[in-house]
């Protein structure tokens, strides 16, 4: 049995990619080829959220003792939490011939392609910046001062995209879908695509 691949979903805030990697895991087409990385965090859950389903919700403490024994392949500080990506898990999966699906930011992309340098790496972004601040300050829930930090670190993210193999521009979550499913049947599971034509009628 030949081993899985990593898929690594990057992308700034407000450009979809958590939306696009939770509608693979959940496409009757993906979610028996791909396996969730779940990532462990310091943050508290938000509402709806469960420990071991979302995420592994972490004491600070515990997450660092984590990092200084090596069990995390990627980890990053966000504001004032911590997340990281456990490696067991990958790794076991990976074994079995399964492809796993992660969804991390640009650094942390980086750091995996070095470990794994088959990674499929493909990056999530919105048609312009006027787009991406639109999307960010819908949310509203930042103050001024964090939203103009987010995203200032979203156009730095941006130029990072000349990095991964593949970029989706997601003007619209059906067509980002569509070309992001084109992407990993082509690239991971070696499926061909057809596309339908249309024909006219002879007369």
């Amino acid at each position: 049995m030949e081993n899985g691949r990593i898929v690594i979903l990057s992308g700034p805030s407000g450009s979809g990619k958590t939306t696009l990697h939770q509608k693979l895991l959940k496409s009757p087409a993906f979610k028996t080829k791909l396996v969730k990385s779940l990532s462990a965090t310091t943050r508290l859950p938000r509402a709806g959220e469960k420990h071991g389903r979302d995420y592994l919700f972490l004491s600070k403490e515990e997450f660092l003792d984590k990092q200084k024994q090596g069990d995390f392949l990627e980890f990053m500080q966000v504001f004032e939490n911590y997340y990281g990506t456990p490696k067991e898990k990958v790794d076991a999966a990976l074994k079995k011939g399964k492809s796993v699906l992660l969804c991390i930011d640009v650094k942390g992309a980086k750091v995996v392609s070095q470990k794994y340098p088959d990674a499929l790496l493909v990056f999530v972004k919105t048609p312009t910046l006027a787009d991406l601040k639109k999307r960010l300050s819908k949310r509203g829930t930042e103050s001024p001062e964090d939203f103009n930090l987010r995203f200032k670190i979203a156009r730095e993210e941006l130029k990072e995209a000349k990095h991964y193999h593949h970029i989706v521009v997601n003007d619209s979550l059906a067509h980002a879908y569509r070309d992001l499913a084109r992407i990993l049947n082509k690239e991971i599971f070696k499926k061909t695509v057809l596309r339908k034509t249309s024909r006219k009628k002879s007369r």
